[in-house]
């Protein structure tokens, strides 16, 4: 493969690359923020699918309430809403 050529290619994937981190960390800080409703200290308040209670819990950049257990069904089931947008608030 000629040198330009080569140049090029890794040009445009270094590129591609930045730009695929920078959505990453976008879509990651819309998570943190996202469409939840907030009290005044920047907690969501979602409601508890485990417990079945309102809460307000902070949630990391993977979109985990700061309660979730990974060995819960209905804590991974949460963790699924958040991320799509339907989990109940209030």
């Amino acid at each position: 493969m000629d040198d330009r050529l080569e140049r090029f290619i890794r040009t445009k994937l270094r590129s591609a690359g930045a730009r695929f981190e920078e959505t990453r960390r976008s879509f990651r800080a819309g998570l943190r923020t996202g469409d939840l409703p907030e009290d005044g200290d920047g907690r969501a308040r979602i409601v508890c699918r485990r417990h079945a209670e309102r809460r307000a819990v902070r949630v990391d950049g993977e979109g985990r309430p700061e309660c979730f257990d990974p060995d819960h069904q209905d804590c991974r089931g949460c963790v699924e809403d958040v991320r799509e947008g339907r989990i109940e608030t209030w």
